[in-house]
């Protein structure tokens, strides 16, 4: 399965528990990323980093100066970044 299959997955069981068809069966914390040092590791700026991540380059620098954590999908897509950093290409090219 894929990356986007398990998001695309993840939001569908999202909608579900919102709309209170299904209860919540687990929970996943993510450690807070170091949003910084992500972006420097694939070398791209702020503003390329908020366009993949479909945001505005103020909360790319909230989350960068720690004003703000990122939470739910954005902090599940930057843990995937993290931990294979190949992935945000394919992230940046949709």
């Amino acid at each position: 399965m894929s990356i986007f299959d398990d998001l695309k997955s993840s939001l569908e069981e999202a909608v579900e528990i919102k709309e209170g068809r299904q209860a919540a069966t687990r929970v996943t914390r993510y450690e807070v990323a170091d949003v910084k040092a992500i972006r420097a590791q694939i070398k791209v700026s702020q503003a390329e980093f908020a366009q993949a991540m479909g945001t505005s380059v103020d909360t790319i620098k909230s989350w960068e100066s720690k004003r703000r954590n990122p939470t739910g999908l954005a902090a599940k897509v930057l843990s995937a970044i993290q931990k294979n950093p190949e992935f945000y290409q394919e992230l940046a090219s949709h």
